[in-house]
């Protein structure tokens, strides 16, 4: 039963987060044409922050607490600083503190956009 529960909450953003390095370790990553790389890092950090909001809530009822929410981002903003870092050693790569702000307001809004299914779902 353990083992259900952590393929069904913890193997997604586990998997999402090995997407996101094997991302950042191409030296020119797919960027759909006409798109700016910048604007990706909001949908990317969003989809992380719910994914893992929903992990750390486990499929307990009720609200999501706040507190709960904000460990969801700060746990994003602390993988966004691993990614960054591990973007320096990348060829034509290099960090940057604008992507970071970046990957923090997209991991904020997957965490409130969980907050808010969570509270439409009851």
């Amino acid at each position: 039963m353990r083992w259900r529960r952590f393929v069904a909450y913890w193997l997604p953003p586990i998997l999402y987060l090995g997407l996101i390095f094997a991302l950042s370790s191409m030296s020119s990553p797919p960027v759909p044409k006409g798109i700016n790389q910048d604007f990706l890092h909001y949908p990317e950090y969003a989809v992380l922050g719910f994914l893992l909001a929903r992990a750390l809530q486990q499929g307990r009822p009720g609200r999501t607490s706040a507190g709960l929410l904000a460990l969801t981002v700060g746990l994003c903003a602390i993988w966004g600083v691993s990614d960054e870092m591990h973007q320096a050693f990348v060829p034509g790569r290099v960090p940057d503190l604008l992507d970071l702000w970046h990957d923090f307001i997209g991991a904020c809004i997957g965490a409130a956009a969980f907050g808010a299914w969570k509270l439409w779902r009851g």
